[in-house]
């Protein structure tokens, strides 16, 4: 459970951000396998181009939004007195705090943004962000921080070996093997969130469901009357959970391979990788299920067995390889996806239900959805792949950037429900600018589309590009001393031909010796040619293979009738869905201030200039008339005014602008707030009606 002003999570501190800073893989290699810069010097960032406009205008527009929302407007300053607890932090350099609403990096999201993209995208920013996490103990030994979110914290050494393996930072790996080392021998011996002889399991709460909305009941009750955080729990914190068991196996393998790279005994790390052989085996024999094909999500300390999905839980198992080949298919097989991506958990308890789903239930969490596309990716499933990652970047795309939380069934911003006791029901806030919900999708297009596994040799490329997708050009991308521009070609998973600098390579990947710039061109085949968005067009052949994201909304949108919640919206435009009246699953808000604007992709079946009416469907509320600019391609076209339509939210009205000139398949109108408009409105569809044709 995170909190949304004042203290947060765990009783952690909230830091003083004293300066804004602007510029900011598979990790486990299996058991048995063996410099900082200052914010001025911060690198460029990359760009991501495909041939395919719609693929642009999708994913595009995502990533743009996703870098952004990483290296400028969640990448800040820090006070030292604070944060520095492990003395190795570059007060020079900025570190990541966790969200719109959570100014300060939590042990967890340091870490998983900076496997999911940080590490690559700034170095410097992600190694701080890392060490923002560790203090010293009493003797002066290097740990993970100790809070009272300690369940998880060793997802902080998968971290650190992503990081060492992405920027080959000797100094940064040796410091972080005695801080994993540390950590580990106190999660051992610990009496809370420690480990279970009888199970051969660790106990504590699941991977990051630290609000007791993430767990039926028992080990909740139907009132959530205890709290609602889940630690306070009894049956949570001696409860194991199969995320967090996943975690501790990436940790023992990670922390064997950090080992064996910084020197240590040859019996140090043997003994790693047997706790991680055992753990696994453990897992593997409490969780499986073969009843329904999948991995329980939980094992309370009597001995119930929880038969529930966990999405972090089944991507984890993809991941760090602890499902075989045969259990891998089965998951893949059976489970179960909402309308908008991979839920946290589910389905829904007994005590929450579609119209009022958990915060941790049955509801979309972004960082669940691209730690589950990583997974899908990793496992060679196309189809799902794209779907996710659409699901993903259309979330992004319609509310303004990347939110902590969505609905499950509508995609509306949505922070979901808790309980305490029969009378108080919380409906919390989802925050804005979540930033494990951007890198989330960063790493969607580096692990998944471009296949980017980091070792410490070398960097691979084994990609995954959808059919229907078009070719995709990675520019500017900074790994170690060398700056790659990396080319797909074609479609599927099969590498035809792989070149360097126009030369012929054998195998998938380029040295870690790699300096200046390189360009790495990848002819692919393979791909799986189907109808994901179930338009009766096949996704080689189809405009917007995957512009809806999900069959539910199917194909292009006609420009007859657009919904506003499909539109890109930016400038702090959102779905909400707190008023009455409107059509389709939500409708806009959020157009309040200059900036504010929600752009509609008409695509026409003739690219010849035209002209067109337009009407918009909205409500105005305030005691006078409100006006806004539409806007065709980045032209002005006019000053549209929207008259008052009632006293009412939940009153909707219409006006309709004739004579607009359109050119091309796909010509953008928006709608904005600008200088000399007043705005504040709510929008709930466009039709465009004349040339569409």
């Amino acid at each position: 459970m995170r909190c949304r002003s004042g203290t947060c999570r765990g009783g952690r501190v909230v830091g003083v951000v004293t300066a804004a800073v602007v510029g900011l893989s598979t990790v486990v290699s299996g058991v048995g396998t063996a410099g900082a810069t200052t914010g001025a010097s911060a690198p460029s960032q990359p760009s991501l181009e495909f041939t395919n406009p719609n693929s642009q205008a999708l994913f595009g527009t995502a990533y743009e939004a996703a870098l952004k929302n990483v290296l400028q407007t969640n990448t800040i300053g820090f006070d030292p007195a604070v944060y520095n607890k492990s003395g190795l932090m570059d007060p020079g350099v900025g570190i990541l705090r966790a969200g719109g609403g959570y100014p300060q990096p939590w042990t967890r999201d340091a870490s998983v943004n900076s496997w999911n993209a940080a590490s690559l995208l700034s170095p410097a920013v992600a190694r701080n962000t890392l060490w923002s996490a560790v203090d010293k103990d009493a003797g002066g030994d290097l740990r993970v921080q100790q809070d009272d979110q300690q369940w998880d914290q060793v997802i902080w050494v998968t971290a650190a070996w992503n990081h060492y393996l992405v920027t080959g930072d000797t100094a940064f790996l040796r410091a972080a093997y005695q801080t994993a080392a540390d950590t580990l021998t106190i999660r051992e011996h610990a009496t809370t969130a420690g480990y279970n002889s009888t199970y051969g399991l660790f106990t504590g709460a699941s991977f990051f469901n630290d609000g007791i909305a993430g767990y039926p009941a028992p080990p909740a009750d139907a009132t959530e009357s205890v709290s609602t955080g889940s630690m306070p729990w009894p049956g949570v914190a001696t409860g194991m959970f199969l995320s967090t068991n996943e975690v501790y196996y990436a940790a023992y393998v990670n922390a064997a391979n950090m080992a064996a790279k910084v020197g240590r005994p040859a019996s140090e790390v043997a003994s790693y990788r047997s706790k991680a052989a055992r753990l696994k085996a453990a897992i593997n024999k409490r969780f499986w299920n073969p009843k329904t094909g999948l991995y329980d999500y939980m094992l309370l300390a009597d001995g119930t067995t929880g038969p529930y999905q966990e999405g972090t839980g089944l991507a984890f198992a993809l991941i760090f390889g602890i499902a075989n080949k045969s259990q891998a298919k089965s998951i893949l097989a059976h489970a179960d996806e909402m309308t908008w991506g991979m839920p946290d958990t589910y389905p829904n308890w007994a005590r929450y239900s579609d119209d009022q789903p958990g915060r941790h239930n049955a509801i979309v969490w972004p960082v669940v959805q691209g730690l589950w596309a990583k997974a899908l990716a990793g496992q060679g499933a196309q189809e799902a792949f794209a779907s996710e990652t659409a699901r993903l970047a259309k979330l992004g795309d319609d509310n303004s950037g990347f939110w902590e939380i969505y609905n499950g069934h509508t995609g509306v911003v949505d922070g979901g429900w808790q309980r305490l006791g029969d009378t108080v029901k919380f409906h919390w806030g989802s925050e804005p600018d979540q930033t494990w919900s951007a890198t989330a999708f960063l790493n969607m297009i580096d692990s998944g589309l471009f296949g980017l596994n980091f070792g410490d040799r070398s960097l691979s490329v084994t990609p995954t590009l959808p059919a229907g997708w078009g070719d995709v050009t990675l520019r500017g991308l900074h790994y170690r001393d060398a700056t790659l521009t990396i080319a797909l070609h074609g479609a599927g998973t099969r590498i035809r031909s792989f070149t360097v600098d126009g030369r012929r390579v054998h195998g998938d990947s380029v040295p870690a010796s790699l300096t200046g710039e390189h360009t790495v061109d990848v002819t692919l085949a393979g791909a799986v040619d189907k109808d994901r968005d179930g338009d009766g067009v096949p996704d080689s052949r189809d405009r917007c293979a995957d512009t809806a994201g999900t069959k539910a909304l199917g194909g292009c949108p006609d420009p007859g009738h657009i919904e506003a919640e499909d539109a890109l919206n930016t400038g702090g435009v959102k779905t909400n869905v707190n008023h009455s009246g409107y059509s389709g699953r939500a409708f806009l808000d959020g157009l309040w201030a200059q900036g504010a604007a929600s752009s509609y992709t008409l695509h026409r079946e003739t690219a010849k200039p035209g002209l067109g009416s337009i009407t918009l469907r909205y409500a105005n509320a305030n005691d006078d008339a409100r006006t806004m600019t539409l806007s065709v391609d980045g032209r002005k076209t006019r000053q549209v005014t929207f008259p008052k339509v009632s006293d009412s939210w939940d009153g909707w009205g219409t006006v309709t602008v004739a004579d607009i000139p359109v050119s091309g398949y796909d010509p953008v109108v928006t709608i904005s707030y600008e200088p000399g408009d007043n705005g504040s409105i709510n929008l709930d569809w466009l039709e465009f009606h004349g040339s569409a044709g």
